[in-house]
């Protein structure tokens, strides 16, 4: 009796901890800081981007899907300027060079493009298993949608959802205190 409640506690604890490890934040969590190194190789956070909606997308050279949204995003970006809105498409590709052969070719779209190294430490704290994926975040820092293996159905709805971010207003400032 007492190997069976110990094997079923021990059971319960692995599920436990499967599901604590394969979480990713949603929609109110504070993401993750670190977006990684940009054209320049400065490093870029998401707190640098606070007062602006960001759409971070992982994306890959191989998903064909992922090689349509950037250019359509770049141009939503256009549209919308880069002091209310910044897209960061973060390459989950495990060739460096595929990456840097896309990012050159692609040097005119007006987003951030970053790589994510084999180590995956821009993907896990985001909890990306599988792409495309896309974290919207609001204005006041925080995650407002996720949306995992979408496609071009759900475009609307996403454009939608851009639309109603921008619409809000930025967080002011604090305001400085009195001496």
């Amino acid at each position: 009796m007492k190997k069976r409640i110990a094997r079923f506690a021990l059971a319960t604890l692995a599920l436990m901890l499967v599901a604590v490890c394969q979480a990713r934040p949603g929609p109110g969590d504070i993401p993750p800081d670190f977006l990684g190194r940009d054209r320049n190789g400065n490093d870029l956070h998401v707190s640098d981007l606070r007062g602006k909606v960001v759409i971070v997308t992982f994306w890959a050279t191989w998903c064909g899907y992922c090689m349509k949204e950037l250019p359509v995003l770049a141009a939503l970006q256009k549209m919308k300027g880069s002091n209310d809105l910044a897209v960061v498409g973060i390459s989950h590709d495990d060739d460096l060079e595929a990456f840097k052969k896309a990012r050159h070719n692609w040097r005119s779209l007006d987003v951030i493009l970053t790589y994510d190294a084999k180590d995956r430490r821009i993907a896990k704290p985001y909890g990306v298993n599988t792409i495309p994926h896309m974290v919207m975040i609001g204005r006041d820092g925080r995650i407002a949608d996720v949306y995992v293996g979408y496609d071009e159905s759900m475009l609307d709805q996403i454009l939608a959802e851009v639309d109603d971010l921008l619409s809000q207003p930025a967080p002011q400032a604090p305001a400085a205190s009195a001496p």
